[in-house]
C-alpha cells in the first residue's frame, strides 16, 4: 500500500533537552524531522540570560548538570565539537553547618568517606558498588521500567533506593553523613520520608563520584546550543517563535513528539484520545513549585567554611532533621522560615559568567505549588546564616516566583520544575500506567517530556526513549 505523502517523518513540540534529544534520534536514523519552539530561542529549561546587570550571565532554570556529563545517550554525541564544554569544580557539592564546617562531596567515594570520621565505613559500603555499576545499570535506571540487564546489581540499588531518604540515612551517626545525605535527597522536591527519596540522592552522588557535577562554560544555554547545532548539522530543521496551542498547527508528519506535560498534551491533541486515555492524563498529580533568585555580586559569597568556596553547587539547609521539616511543611501547603535551598556559584569557576571582579549566585527554594509568595528575604537570610555578610555583597537581584515560571515554561506547572511529581506512585507510572508510557492512545502521537520515565533532569533520556518507541512502531526501526 502506497504510503500517504506527510510534510515530514517527525514533529517535535518543544526544544528542551528531551525534545532535542527525540529530534536528533529520528534524524540520525534517516527521517526527516522539524522540531518547534514557542520562543524565539529554545533550550526549555536550558537558557542564559542577562537577568539582573549587564555582564552578568544567569541561567534560568537549571544551573549545575551531573546528570547531562552522565547521560548515556549525551555522551555519545560530539557535542564538544558544537562548542560545549564542561567545567568541574573539585568540590562537587557542599553542604554547610552552623558550627562553620561543612560535609562535602568529592570526586572520590574514598576521599568523601575519609572526611566523614565515623561514617567513613558506612559511605563507603553504600556508595562503592553503586559508583562501580551504575555505568552498567544507567542505562535501565534512567529508563521506563522493563527487565534489568543487570538484575543482581539492580536489585542491589532498589534495596537501598527504593527506601526513604529519613530511613536510609539513619545508617549515619554524624549530623554530617546524616546532612550531606538529606540534601541530596531534598532534589527529589517532596518529603523526605516518602518511599524511594533515596534513590535521587544515590543517583545524584554517583554521578558526583563517576562525572562530577559540571556546570556548562557560558552557561545552560550552550548545551540547548550543541545539542540544536548538532541536529542542524545532520539535517534536522528548527522553527522558533512557533507555539502550539492546537494540533491542527502542526504539519503533517507521520510521527508527533510532544516535550510537554499532560496539561498541555490534553489542550492541544486531548481530541484525539480515548475517553480513558485523557482521564488517566487528568488525574496526573503536579509536585511544590520552587522560588528562585538571581544574584550579581560585588564579589564571592563569603561563606564561613572554606570548602564551601570552592564548590559549584551549596545544599543550605542545615540538619537532616531541619531539612525533612522544612519539605514536610511544604508539601502540606506551608512556607517554612528556614527552607532548604540549593544554590550554585558558577562564576567562580567560569570567568565568563561575570565581569572581572565580579561574581553571580543562582538559588531557589521549594515552595506549595503554585504559590506567590516572595521568598527572597527568607533566602538571603538563609544563606546569611552560613556566609555572614552575603548581603552586604549584591549589587543586583532577579526573582521568578512559580506563576512567573509557568508563564515562562508552560512545562513548569505550579512551579513543578520536574513534570510532575516523582512519587512511589507516579515514579513507574508517569504520566500513566501503559505498557510504554511514552505511546499516548493516539497512532502517531507521543510524550516525550520529563512527564516520562526517568523524569525531572537534564539526561534527554525521556526524548530519547520515547524517539526509540515511535522508531519502532512507526518506522519499524528497531534499536
Amino acid at each position: 500500500m502506497k504510503l500517504e505523502k506527510r510534510d515530514y517523518d517527525a514533529v517535535i513540540v518543544g526544544s528542551g533537552p528531551n525534545g532535542l534529544a527525540a529530534a536528533i534520534l529520528l534524524q540520525q536514523n534517516g527521517l526527516s524531522v522539524l522540531l518547534l519552539e514557542g520562543k524565539d530561542t529554545i533550550g526549555g529549561g536550558l537558557r542564559t540570560e542577562e537577568l539582573t546587570l549587564p555582564g552578568f550571565q544567569h541561567d534560568v532554570c537549571s544551573a549545575v548538570h551531573p546528570l547531562a556529563a552522565g547521560s548515556p545517550f549525551f555522551e555519545t554525541l560530539p557535542l564538544a565539537e558544537y562548542g560545549l564544554e564542561y567545567i568541574y569544580p573539585d568540590i562537587a557539592a557542599a553542604h554547610p553547618f552552623d558550627n562553620g564546617t561543612a560535609a562535602v562531596l568529592k570526586k572520590s567515594v574514598a576521599e568523601t568517606a575519609a572526611l566523614l570520621g565515623t561514617d567513613s565505613q558506612t559511605y563507603l559500603k553504600l556508595l562503592s558498588h553503586l559508583v562501580k555499576t551504575w555505568p552498567a545499570m544507567a542505562p535501565d535506571v534512567l529508563g521506563p521500567l522493563t527487565f534489568p540487564k543487570h538484575p543482581v546489581d539492580m536489585a542491589i540499588f532498589g534495596l537501598d533506593a527504593l527506601t526513604s531518604a529519613t530511613h536510609l540515612a539513619k545508617r549515619f551517626k554524624t549530623e554530617e553523613a546524616k546532612g550531606l545525605f538529606a540534601g541530596m535527597a531534598a532534589h527529589s522536591i517532596q518529603p523526605l520520608s516518602n518511599i524511594a527519596t533515596s534513590a535521587i540522592a544515590l543517583v545524584l552522588m554517583a554521578n558526583g563520584h563517576l562525572k562530577g557535577w559540571p556546570v556548562p562554560k557560558g552557561g545552560s544555554g550552550k548545551i540547548a546550543a550543541a545539542l540544536a547545532s548538532y541536529f542542524e548539522a545532520i539535517g534536522g530543521k528548527i522553527e522558533t517563535n512557533t507555539y502550539v496551542a492546537s494540533f491542527e498547527q502542526l504539519p503533517s508528519a507521520r510521527a508527533v513528539l510532544f516535550d510537554v506535560t499532560p496539561k498541555q498534551l490534553l489542550q492541544i491533541a486531548g481530541h484525539k484520545f480515548s475517553a480513558i486515555y485523557k482521564w488517566q492524563l487528568e488525574r496526573y498529580r503536579y509536585g511544590m513549585g520552587v522560588f528562585k533568585v538571581d544574584w550579581a555580586l560585588d564579589d564571592a559569597i563569603p561563606f564561613t567554611a572554606g570548602e564551601v568556596k570552592q564548590a559549584g553547587t551549596v545544599h543550605i539547609g542545615g540538619t537532616l532533621k531541619e531539612i525533612a521539616a522544612g519539605e514536610q511543611q511544604i508539601w502540606k501547603g506551608g512556607h517554612p522560615d528556614k527552607p532548604f535551598v540549593l544554590l550554585a556559584q558558577q562564576s567562580l569557576f567560569d570567568n565568563t559568567r561575570a565581569p572581572e571582579g565580579k561574581h553571580t549566585a543562582w538559588a531557589y527554594c521549594h515552595v506549595p505549588n503554585g504559590s506567590s509568595k516572595d521568598m527572597t528575604g527568607i533566602i538571603e537570610q538563609q544563606i546569611e546564616r552560613f556566609a555572614p555578610g552575603f548581603r552586604d555583597r549584591i549589587i543586583g537581584r532577579h526573582t521568578i516566583n512559580t506563576r512567573q515560571l509557568e508563564k515562562y515554561n508552560p512545562n513548569y506547572v505550579g512551579g513543578d520544575i520536574n513534570g510532575g511529581v516523582i512519587d512511589i506512585g507516579q515514579l513507574f507510572t508517569r504520566p500513566v500506567l501503559r505498557r510504554s508510557p511514552y505511546r499516548t492512545s493516539a497512532k502517531g502521537i507521543y510524550i516525550c517530556s520529563s512527564s516520562t520515565p526517568p523524569g525531572g533532569g537534564v539526561h534527554g533520556m525521556c526524548g530519547y526513549h520515547s524517539a526509540k518507541r515511535a522508531l519502532k512502531d512507526v518506522f519499524n526501526i528497531k534499536l
